[in-house]
């Protein structure tokens, strides 16, 4: 991870809770503790124990120097990688343990898997290059922070990162060739409500020592909140689409009305659709795009983002979603002119949901920011009904960081958006779809554009399509009158059935 990468964390802190015991495994159960042959059965009933409890205080003392680390003392403790968990055995991956430090204070605790039975990973500080820092004694116990995953997937002869498991409850991935961008949780607790979200955290992790080729890697953790605890399981599969297979059960301790499943944070700062108050050099600056999303009654939806003045939070109800995501569509450097930190190689995330998930919304908040380096984009699925205290909710999906999402509409996409000023308190809408419908000439006769908009007026609706580009740009203009929103949705229409996915937006001034 870049500077921005980590610093974007920063604002996460306060959520960022720790086990307090330091230094030395915490959990002491049948089944996950060392020396015992693991169960993840254990791992579930322990998260259920554990909510009939009082939650621990967080402590997330450290020693000085280490307590108030900058960010430039902090990247410069480097692991070894000689001393990576499973270096020498050529099994296919790697395990790098993070340090303690700067916004990562939170101790977790981090055990292997071999032959079925659980092995600590002490601290040991010899594992550590520390820079220009005094390092601890070498019987100091500090603990982890997180982990990140290695795996020759870039080159062969090379381990690379593929996933980082660092804070609260995060994780990323990267497909090959891709660099970081956005990032998973396990669990979200009231995003966006005014009293504050809870920032449940992974206290420990179990990681499976795999069979050499396998090609898959497990990794079992344990949640804890204030709210809510869990068990999960990850599969992680890195390749041209990194995969992550994610079977979790959720147990509260208290009636939770806002919860997010499958929670996914992004960043936009601003693109060819929202570019006010821009003073930058750069064409755009976002890690993803947009919210895509396969309602479970199939229809393709398509969903901007911006960076508004206020926070604006949008739920799209639905029952059974067949999956939705934060996608970064345009892959060409041109469109970022960014050198630095290559937006344009940053992952589409994509949630492949399995099982029944009922009724909910697919939840979409948009927090004001004049930065990049924080994460204002979070997208997740919301069930309709709270989950009730000491119940099991056990939900299952696949977290797919891919180029493109392996799921795709067989009709036209919504490629670009773009807006801007048209006199008076109107704007001007642009929609580039792009297919190969549009390269035929024949299958563009008949089109016709739907545009509808909620509060306000829509006029000067036109549609003109370029084959040489596969295009069809739709454009309109919005009249708001003196509302302060307006729900827009634009479609394209060819004998009374859709040929594009549905364009939705919010205009606020």
């Amino acid at each position: 991870m870049n500077r921005r990468d980590i610093l974007k964390l920063a604002a996460l802190a306060p959520g960022l809770l720790a086990w307090p015991r330091p230094g030395q495994a915490a959990i002491n159960a049948p089944g996950l503790k060392p020396g015992e042959t693991f169960s993840h059965d254990a791992l579930l009933a322990y998260a259920r124990e554990l909510t009939k409890t009082p939650y621990q205080a967080p402590d997330t003392t450290l020693p000085a120097p280490f307590q108030d680390l900058d960010y430039e003392h902090y990247v410069a403790i480097r692991f070894r990688p000689e001393r990576a968990v499973w270096s020498a055995e050529q099994r296919g991956f790697v395990v790098e343990p993070l340090h303690r430090g700067f916004i990562y204070a939170a101790p977790v605790d981090l055990f292997t898997i071999e032959d079925g039975r659980v092995l600590l990973v002490p601290y040991d500080a010899s594992l550590f290059d520390f820079g220009g820092l005094k390092g601890p004694a070498p019987d100091a116990s500090f603990g982890f922070s997180g982990f990140r995953l290695k795996a020759p997937f870039d080159a062969p002869d090379r381990f690379d990162d593929f996933a980082i498991f660092q804070g609260a409850s995060y994780f990323r991935a990267i497909a090959r060739a891709q660099s970081y961008g956005a990032v998973a949780r396990g669990l979200a607790i009231n995003t966006g409500e005014s009293d504050g979200e809870q920032f449940p955290f992974f206290r420990a992790f179990w990681i499976e020592r795999p069979q050499p080729g396998a090609g898959a890697l497990v990794v079992h953790a344990l949640l804890d909140s204030e709210a809510a605890t869990g068990a999960f399981r990850l599969t992680l599969r890195p390749g041209d689409m990194t995969l992550v297979d994610v079977e979790t059960t959720i147990i509260p301790r208290v009636a939770i009305d806002h919860v997010g499943i499958a929670p996914l944070n992004s960043m936009y700062l601003f693109g060819a659709n929202d570019r006010h108050n821009v003073d930058d050099v750069r064409v755009a600056v976002h890690e993803s795009s947009g919210l895509q999303m396969l309602s479970g009654t199939g229809e393709w939806i398509w969903r901007p983002l911006q960076n508004p003045e206020t926070l604006q939070i949008s739920a799209f109800a639905d029952k059974n979603p067949r999956g939705f995501g934060l996608l970064q569509r345009n892959r060409d450097v041109a469109a970022f002119e960014d050198e630095g930190h290559r937006y344009e190689r940053q992952p589409s995330v994509w949630i492949t949901p399995s099982g029944d998930w009922g009724e909910g919304s697919i939840q979409l908040v948009e927090i004001p920011s004049d930065a990049e380096i924080h994460d204002n984009i979070v997208a997740y699925w919301r069930p309709k009904v709270p989950l009730d205290p000491g119940k099991d909710y056990t939900f299952s999906y696949r977290t797919n960081w891919c180029w493109s999402p392996p799921d795709k509409p067989q009709t036209a996409i919504a490629h670009e958006t773009r807006a801007g000023a048209a006199g008076g308190k109107n704007r001007r809408f642009v929609i580039d779809f792009e297919g190969d419908i549009f390269a035929d000439t024949d299958s563009l006769k008949g089109i016709v554009p739907g545009v509808s908009v909620n509060p306000g007026k829509v006029r000067d609706v036109a549609f003109s399509p370029d084959p040489s580009r596969r295009l069809g740009r739709l454009s309109f203009t919005l009249d708001p009158d003196n509302e302060t929103y307006s729900e827009m949705r634009a479609v394209l229409n060819k004998d009374g059935k859709p040929v594009s996915e549905t364009w939705l937006y919010r205009w606020t001034p």
